[in-house]
């Protein structure tokens, strides 16, 4: 087990799936207080058998808090926010009162804009964004399973210097880039050309991009994310290309979030995703047939129902 860093954290995660309950797991494995905040079925089981982290490296019940409620954000130091990108608003009006003066929500989120969006309903909050590149997954009530890697970026803000010291004595690589937008764009830019494929072929990463076709449609998909990042004034840091196909490398076994939302027949981030590039191109001038494509497949996939 990694050690406890000098100055314990009071956490909660709000939203705690596959990815909030990978990085609430791995502080509460290195000491801090967590609290996860998520559905009933879930919490039953944290609060009866802790956590199961089932990683790469080591497969362990971790203990830690439980609540339904977001009101269990009360008195936490640093909340990590991992609702999906439709519930964002209405999340943070409902935690809103209970936040601790002086605390940092961080943003855990598919998607470009949350951590704006967040800011609108928390004007007087600490709220930094983070990219994440982790492949996680739900295996069933309480128990997490990890398919790889779990890197984040995150944005310099009043509170970050010392989460990032935290994440990284837990064992979480981490960093804070002035970049982070970008970052938040390369990251939106590896789920365009993913996330909708893997949902509608019902394969993981790995074996989907061997299919005939597949490569070609993800490139035709990250051109045009490119474009519309370009008319944007943004700059995508390192290799975009490299990171597309490293994805596969290193995540072959992974599922997509769009694909599991769709397993377990829920609506989808995809509004967020290849929806989000649709309608910034369409703004901005710049055609994104492919991303429309894929967009409008999911949407016919999704089940019914109000959003």
């Amino acid at each position: 087990m990694t050690s406890p860093t000098p100055s314990p954290l009071r956490v909660a995660v709000i939203g705690a799936g596959a990815v909030g309950c990978f990085y609430g797991g791995m502080l509460a494995r290195a000491g801090h207080a967590v609290t996860l905040i998520g559905r009933a079925q879930h919490v039953q089981v944290f609060e009866r058998d802790g956590l199961r982290m089932q990683t790469l490296s080591f497969d362990e019940q971790v203990p830690v808090a439980a609540s339904t409620e977001a009101a269990a954000v009360a008195g936490a130091d640093v909340v990590l926010f991992a609702v999906k990108s439709p519930d964002t608003e209405a999340t943070g009006e409902q935690m809103r009162p209970h936040l601790k003066a002086g605390g940092l929500v961080l943003c855990l989120q598919n998607g470009v804009d949350n951590a704006e969006r967040l800011r609108a309903v928390l004007p007087d909050v600490d709220v930094a964004a983070a990219v994440v590149y982790v492949a996680t997954e739900m295996a069933g009530p309480g128990h997490l399973r990890h398919h790889g890697r779990g890197e984040l970026v995150i944005e310099p803000t009043a509170g970050s210097a010392r989460l990032v010291q935290a994440l990284m004595a837990a064992g979480v690589p981490t960093e804070i880039s002035d970049n982070v937008r970008g970052s938040l764009w390369v990251k939106l830019i590896l789920n365009c050309a993913y996330n909708a494929l893997c949902a509608l072929g019902k394969l993981p990463y790995g074996p989907l991009v061997e299919r005939p076709g597949v490569r070609e449609v993800m490139a035709d998909v990250v051109a045009e994310c490119r474009a519309v990042a370009a008319a944007d004034g943004l700059t995508l840091p390192g290799d975009v290309d490299l990171a597309v196909r490293r994805i596969a490398e290193t995540m072959p076994t992974q599922h997509s979030s769009t694909a599991q939302d769709l397993m377990r027949g829920k609506p989808t981030e995809i509004d967020h995703l290849n929806g989000y590039v649709m309608r910034r191109g369409a703004a901005l001038g710049v055609p994104t047939p492919a991303n429309r494509v894929l967009w409008t497949l999911v949407k016919l996939t999704e089940p019914e129902g109000p959003r």
